[in-house]
């Protein structure tokens, strides 16, 4: 494999730590060094490395309904059932195999219904391996000729975008960028978005792949968004690979394979029984919408704490809930968008942090985002609080806003 792995995120210089195995929370490496795992699979590992539901539910499904049927299976009905119950903006929804392609499947039917085909994204939005925007438009992103970019949060700019971009299909968005540094949205920013497409005739996706677990209807139930088209993924299969589009019915038959009009969705895995099985128990039996709710008060208390530690630094922290993200800022001023963190990103003092956890066993990402998995405790996330005071205390000289 070029680089020695397969996923370019996770490699780190000179080499990638590779992991042994995962139990609960915590991780071991090859050479036996033990860590809280605060990276949490980018959101994606939310039950933990060995959860014991869902590992019956995994061998459950092998003895009593196999495996790869070729088939309609009664699974996929009942959970989709269950994800258009707890997220609102959903009336109907079809399953695919990762958020990337659930947002590519989104556009699709944007489209397709619209007939027209650019898309407005935000610098630094990140909406799957092929549509990344993190310093402008990636050169593998697809459709290179069909993106406008916007800032994000900005209102005003993004008001006349869609009021006067001509052959817009749609424009997707996350209320909080995740990939992009765990910076929210403001909620005038996205009410201005939902409110001037619907205005434009333009087809409002909100990307809930990462923060659809920030609160027990995601982050449009939180903010009382009515997107529509919803895009899912991550945590949502229990550990398994899984995507999902939906939104209103009336744009969800572009999809209906009973329409001669309707587009194709190909995809083997789409209603795998262990992903089907697996995410229904998932949301239905561990993660439900009081865990969420305690999960994400536990992880808006650590973000809280790490602020106050930071007071006065060029450590900055962002983030909603159970995600966040620790930013070294030249200006040590929270970010509002992508411009904020190219301009004032101090990259040496990022490093010297991620090596700093890892020596005192905490598993983070090196540029920053932290992902709490259930199971993490309150001793915990205060031993990392103090881990954290330590290094503003030993590097305090480094950390000084000029």
């Amino acid at each position: 494999m070029p680089g020695g792995n397969t996923r370019s995120v996770l490699f780190n210089e000179p080499f990638p730590i590779f992991m042994k195995t995962g139990k609960g929370n915590r991780l071991w490496d090859y050479d036996g060094h033990e860590y809280v795992d605060f990276v949490g699979e980018l959101t994606a590992g939310l039950y933990g490395h060995s959860n014991p539901i869902l590992q019956k539910t995994l061998l459950s499904t092998y003895e009593n309904t196999g495996v790869n049927l070729g088939a309609t299976t009664v699974e996929e009905m009942r959970f989709a059932e269950l994800i258009c119950r707890r997220f609102p903006g959903l009336e109907q929804l079809r399953f695919c195999n990762s958020g990337t392609e659930a947002n590519l499947y989104a556009l699709s039917i944007a489209r397709h219904l619209t007939g027209k085909r650019k898309v407005i994204a935000f610098d630094g939005g990140y909406h799957g391996g092929v549509l990344s925007f993190g310093h402008g438009i990636a050169g593998n992103t697809v459709d290179q000729a069909d993106w406008v970019l916007g800032t994000y949060n900005h209102v005003e700019e993004v008001k006349e975008l869609l009021e006067t971009t001509p052959g817009v299909a749609a424009v997707i968005v996350e209320a909080m960028q995740g990939a992009g540094g765990c910076i929210p949205a403001t909620v005038d920013f996205l009410k201005t978005i939902q409110d001037t497409a619907a205005k434009c005739g333009i087809i409002f996706i909100l990307d809930e792949v990462m923060t659809s677990r920030l609160h027990p209807h995601g982050l449009q139930g939180k903010y009382s968004l009515d997107p529509d088209i919803t895009t899912l993924g991550k945590y949502i299969g229990g550990g398994l690979s899984f995507g999902a589009f939906g939104g209103r019915a009336s744009l969800l038959t572009a999809y209906d394979p009973r329409l001669a009009t309707s587009l194709p969705h190909s995809g083997t895995f789409n209603n795998n029984t262990l992903g089907m099985n697996c995410g229904y128990v998932g949301l239905s039996e561990i993660y439900t919408p009081e865990v969420a709710i305690e999960l994400n008060a536990l992880g808006d208390y650590f973000r809280t704490e790490l602020q106050e530690v930071a007071k006065y630094t060029k450590m900055v922290v962002t983030g909603v809930g159970a995600v966040l993200t620790i930013h070294f800022l030249d200006n040590g001023k929270a970010p509002s968008c992508g411009d904020d963190l190219h301009h004032h990103s101090v990259g040496g003092l990022k490093k010297l942090f991620w090596y700093w956890c890892l020596s005192k066993g905490f598993w983070i990402t090196e540029r920053g985002m932290l992902s709490l998995i259930l199971g993490t405790t309150k001793v915990e996330v205060d031993l990392y609080v103090a881990i954290v005071k330590q290094f503003v205390q030993q590097h305090a000289r480094l950390l000084i806003v000029h």
